[in-house]
């Protein structure tokens, strides 16, 4: 284990207050620089690019992440508002009720795939919470700072969860049976999103807890709807033909378009999005490979099943042009017809919106933690904001960015809209950053057998990475093929592409960034960027980044190691 000190230095009239190792293990390669780190949470040693942003030993967060927490964390992300809203789209965009049941089930192989490259990277990185953020940050170092710079603006710009709280606000209004204008489901929206917002922000184990409590919750209400589902087809309710669908289910599937195929599988993506929630995490788990091992698959088997039943259900209980006309209320109309508008039906509509409200929760978690380890790469401003964990042992600055973008983003689309184009516009850059992990997987093994690193405990099946990146390659490219009805016949009523020329538009604008601020200034006003290593008094250790003048440039590198720590004995390159 590393000696730790603390002690002051002022370079360039630049004053630091950091972490001062005695003692480091430290391997080149090259240009580049790789480090071994433990944390206390697992037995494996974490080898990583120097550049990255540092492994916190003890995690500030605590480790309230057990099995359950870990199983329920990414139950309560896929069973949010995506089973019950987007049935519709799914049956509009392939035509016929067999194919839906179809894509449910590939939508299981395209996530099961996924899961298996993020339990290796896993492997890799047992000590480091945040997910694809640190898997982008060591697949791809160079350009130096560009994939932290771009992902900590992209997760900065949609870190929203704006679709979730609209639909939550639409079963609301569904519980008491009232209509709503526009403007009041939008009001209704944030103020559910604000409750979620506190409930997260006050404490983390007992926010942990109540994702256990809401993952239970969500299991139980599929199980009812497909227990009812399986009932309503036996013939013993009050549905007067519930074999209707199923008489011809591949009826509409000639009437199937390659862009409703397509905007049927962005559908789906966003429905299981989430199995790999629990990954954002990984330093709050106590042995998180061997824990995710089985909660991740566990949990992603369970909701697929779990996700046809309720299918079998709607269809069973509706027909096919009733479905499509629920629009995002499909769950609301299975009850209708099995129960009618009584106190039943209500009922049951209170558990689709605890629900949709532990979805917020779950997803606030995630995208927190995210974003407190860009904060941790160094390249946002602030780092403190970003990484503190005060007041109350939770990443409250990320949490406050996550509702300011959440509350704009629920106010100014056009109500109509909304949730078609949000579903669209989040769903589109990781594709892109999905391709990415794929890429860089195999770039981080090339690197490990270079330097003769142990290997993993789990590694990921070849054929899964095969079909990971011939769906992600067929999710960037299909989406830009037109609807047959033409350009604004698409699930919006504007150019069906608006979605991918944002979503484009959004990370080229990032990229721009970028350039002006790590390349194009610094060369103006002659100084360079370095990384320092700054320990807060809350325990987290995080990197800032610093302006150094290329004068002192020699100095700061001779007086700090790879890693931005300042270092006691000059010039000393430590070996593993």
């Amino acid at each position: 284990m590393m000696s730790l000190e603390h002690d002051h230095e002022k370079i360039g009239g630049i004053e630091t207050s950091q972490v001062v190792v005695s003692e480091d293990r430290i391997i080149k390669d090259g240009g580049l620089t790789f480090t071994a780190a433990e944390g206390i949470n697992s037995t494996a040693v974490t080898y990583q690019d120097a550049a990255g942003a540092p492994v916190e030993t003890n995690s500030p967060l605590g480790y309230s992440v057990s099995f359950w927490t870990s199983l329920c964390l990414n139950i309560n992300q896929m069973i949010g508002t995506g089973i019950f809203s987007t049935p519709a789209s799914i049956l509009e965009g392939v035509g016929s009720v067999g194919l839906t049941m179809v894509y449910w089930f590939i939508g299981y192989l395209l996530s099961e795939s996924t899961l298996a490259l993020y339990l290796e990277f896993t492997s890799y990185f047992p000590s480091r919470s945040g997910a694809e953020v640190v898997y982008l940050e060591q697949a791809f170092p160079f350009p130096k700072y560009f994939f932290p710079t771009i992902f900590a603006a992209k997760h900065v710009v949609f870190s929203f969860g704006s679709s979730n709280a609209v639909v939550l606000a639409e079963y609301i209004f569904g519980i008491g049976g009232l209509s709503y204008t526009n403007w009041q489901l939008k009001g209704v929206a944030v103020a559910a999103y604000t409750v979620a917002f506190v409930a997260v922000s006050v404490n983390t184990k007992w926010s942990m807890r109540l994702v256990v409590f809401f993952g239970f919750v969500k299991v139980l209400t599929l199980l009812l709807i497909s227990i009812a589902g399986l009932v309503v087809l036996g013939g013993h309710t009050r549905v007067v033909d519930p074999k209707v669908n199923w008489r011809d289910p591949w009826e509409g599937t000639s009437g199937a378009t390659a862009y409703g195929a397509t905007n049927a599988m962005v559908k789906l993506v966003f429905s299981y999005a989430g199995y790999t929630n629990a990954f954002s995490v990984v330093n709050e788990i106590k042995n998180p490979v061997k824990t995710l091992r089985w909660s991740a698959p566990i949990s992603l088997l369970s909701v697929t099943i779990l996700y046809i039943l309720v299918n079998v259900a709607y269809f069973s209980a509706a027909s096919r042009e009733e479905i499509l006309a629920s629009k995002q209320i499909a769950a609301a109309i299975f009850f209708e017809k099995v129960f009618g508008s009584n106190q039943v039906a209500r009922g049951l509509n209170v558990l689709i919106c605890a629900a949709a409200f532990g979805n917020l929760m779950v997803v606030m978690i995630n995208y927190s933690r995210m974003l407190r380890e860009t904060g941790r790469q160094g390249v946002l401003p602030y780092p403190k904001f970003w990484t503190s964990t005060k007041p109350f042992g939770t990443p409250l600055g990320p949490y406050i960015v996550q509702w300011t973008i959440t509350v704009i983003m629920i106010i100014a689309p056009p109500a109509g809209d909304a949730f078609n184009f949000i579903v669209d516009l989040a769903v589109y850059p990781g594709n892109i950053f999905n391709f990415l992990l794929v890429i860089g997987l195999l770039i981080i093994r090339r690197k490990r057998a270079r330097l003769g690193l142990p290997r993993p405990e789990y590694r990921a099946w070849n054929i899964a990475i095969a079909f990971a990146l011939l769906t992600n390659v067929y999710m960037l490219i299909a989406p830009w093929y037109p609807p047959s009805t033409g350009a604004n016949g698409g699930d919006v009523s504007f150019w069906y592409g608006t979605y991918l020329v944002v979503s484009i538009g959004l990370l080229v604008a990032c990229g721009i960034y970028y350039y002006f601020w790590i390349c194009l200034i610094p060369r103006w006003k002659g100084y360079e960027h370095r990384k320092a290593l700054v320990e807060l008094d809350d325990g987290t250790v995080t990197h800032q980044l610093t302006r150094v003048p290329k004068s002192d440039v020699a100095q700061w590198d001779e007086a700090h190691d790879a890693t931005g720590r300042l270092h006691r004995r000059i010039g000393y390159s430590g070996t593993l």
